[in-house]
């Protein structure tokens, strides 16, 4: 394994920020919708438009869902992950690296952008261990453990948006594992150095009051949590943007395809 490097092995080594890169993590449920892709293509363009360089990170979990009923398989959940069999990552990889993943190139592709997707296993550019949880097996579900930039860098020096999908390569195993897309957005923006993750989801940011708040810390924002003034749904979207702040992301972005286009959105970011 010509890049798998063993945390354990050596200390990490800080990645020079590139104030190009901007990270785009979508969620799987807004795939289904033609007009959510058409917005994706404009708000990509919009950011190339900016002089910086967008990488699309997806999801896929409500049509990995529908999928697993059509073949008589239970979608099973621990903690929120996906409990991942081998038939259940087959399907898995099967709609987030194919289905999912060409919809997207295909929208952009149409807007008269440059895309090529590929998933974390194309050029081992993602490496995981299989993921320990104390109550339970969570089968084929990765842990990041490293991530390879080099092809990343190949598409985005010749112009072309990477659209990658987070079914990762086994480190030890050489198999294909499952991965959570918010955890690999994070960690593909930190290898990258970027400046910038954005969350793009439904709503244009954290609102307090119905007003959309600008910039908060992490600690603020896990503050929040706590108290209650961040709820429901938008608490695992937080918590992931909290995550990529701590990993050494400078800016991470909660908002929608609108805020992406004009700059809005609640920007987390770090303490020091």
């Amino acid at each position: 394994m010509h890049n798998y490097t063993d945390p354990q092995d050596e200390e990490a080594t800080a990645v020079p920020p590139d104030p190009y890169v901007t990270v785009l993590k979508v969620g799987g449920n807004e795939l289904d919708d033609p007009s959510f892709l058409t917005g994706l293509a404009l708000a990509v363009e919009a950011v190339r438009g900016q002089g910086r360089k967008p990488v699309i990170v997806h999801g896929g979990g409500k049509t990995i869902a529908d999928y697993q009923t059509r073949l008589g398989l239970e979608a099973r959940f621990l903690d929120g992950l996906r409990i991942t069999d081998e038939a259940s990552l087959d399907v898995a990889e099967m709609v987030l690296s194919g289905l999912m993943n060409k919809r997207i190139v295909r929208a952009l592709v149409q807007a008269d952008l440059r895309a090529a997707g590929f998933s974390g296993v194309d050029d081992g550019t993602i490496y995981v261990e299989p993921m320990w949880h104390p109550e339970g097996d969570m089968g084929r579900v990765g842990e990041i453990q490293d991530v390879d930039p080099h092809l990343l860098h190949t598409l985005l020096a010749a112009g072309i948006t990477p659209v990658v999908s987070p079914i990762s390569f086994g480190a030890h195993d050489g198999l294909s594992y499952n991965v959570n897309a918010d955890h690999a957005a994070a960690a593909i923006a930190a290898a990258l150095g970027a400046t910038q993750l954005i969350f793009i989801s439904n709503v244009p940011g954290i609102l307090v009051a119905t007003r959309v708040v600008r910039a908060i810390t992490a600690t603020q924002a896990e503050g929040w949590i706590e108290e209650g003034i961040i709820f429901g749904g938008m608490i695992p979207k937080v918590r992931s943007a909290v995550g990529a702040v701590r990993r050494g992301v400078a800016q991470a972005v909660i908002t929608n395809l609108a805020g992406v286009q004009e700059g809005g959105g609640t920007a987390i970011l770090g303490d020091g």
